[in-house]
């Protein structure tokens, strides 16, 4: 069965989510619709509605004007199994001693390498993204310049490459949370995967907001790959949960925001370590 995807952006959040009210009483009726902010920094919001059946051309064009948005792009989605064609065009990573890889690519794992098996999924973090990749480097950095992390933690985990990565090269248990279900859901999976039950263990939280997480404060690691408006808000929890002379590694942020972030994180006592950009995105290193 076909699916169709009808997109616009627009520059006014306030009216974004209406515009996203009337889709959902189009004829044919979309099967679901979604209000995002570009993280570019242009300001922009994108509105989609996904459709079984070609959508109305004269419908989105009276919403364009109501609502005075760019003029909608309707496209076709090819009917792929989507996770399978991940992984085919997923190439493995890697990051310092890092080898992250899909268990299509297990027989090219270095035997230099310390591996990270992570599938395709419906969670961030599979390295590809420079966050992550960023992320790796940093922790990767820290220890080769001699730092053992003996309590991590890994906020807003995803996969839980990062909180893997940790428990890989250093001894001691490490915990794992993310905000959404799925991606705990995920994360636990991917903890089999690479047979760490034990080691990583995954929670559903917002931020530090677990009792497991509070009890092992503090911590003398903590990563957090998000965005620059959770990363900011978090910025006293962060504080109030890493120990003296204890790091964060931050990223989800784009370049242009990171003299914001690492302003907050001095005020709330950081200071920074490592700058390292990949491409748009910013990786920091910080010091309590």
């Amino acid at each position: 069965m076909p699916t169709y995807t009808a997109l616009t952006t627009m520059k006014s959040k306030n009216n974004a989510q209406p515009l996203a009210d009337a889709m959902e009483n189009m004829t044919p009726e979309p099967y679901g619709v979604g209000v995002f902010e570009i993280e570019d920094g242009s300001g922009l919001w994108e509105v989609g509605g996904y459709f079984t059946e070609e959508p109305d051309a004269a419908g989105l064009a009276l919403l364009q004007t109501m609502f005075d948005t760019n003029p909608f792009v309707v496209s076709e989605v090819p009917d792929i199994d989507w996770v399978a064609h991940v992984k085919r065009e997923l190439p493995p990573v890697e990051a310092g001693r890092f080898f992250v890889y899909g268990s299509h690519d297990a027989a090219d794992l270095p035997e230099n390498k310390i591996g990270l098996l992570i599938e395709a999924a419906m969670a961030f973090g599979t390295g590809h993204h420079g966050t992550t990749l960023g992320c790796l480097r940093a922790l990767d950095t820290l220890a080769n310049d001699g730092f053992v992390g003996e309590n991590v933690a890994d906020i807003g985990c995803g996969t839980a490459v990062l909180g893997m990565a940790a428990a890989k090269i250093w001894p001691n248990p490490v915990v794992a949370s993310d905000i959404d279900e799925v991606a705990v859901a995920v994360a636990e999976t991917n903890v089999i995967a690479n047979d760490m039950q034990g080691r990583v263990t995954c929670l559903e939280a917002a931020g530090f907001g677990h009792p497991d997480l509070l009890a092992k404060a503090p911590y003398d690691l903590v990563f957090a790959n998000i965005l620059k408006g959770p990363l900011v808000a978090l910025a006293p929890d962060m504080a109030a949960n890493i120990g003296k002379d204890g790091y964060a590694i931050l990223s989800g942020i784009l370049n242009e925001q990171a003299d914001d972030v690492i302003a907050v994180y001095i005020e709330n006592g950081f200071n920074l370590v490592k700058r390292d950009e990949i491409v748009d995105w910013t990786t920091l290193t910080l010091r309590r």
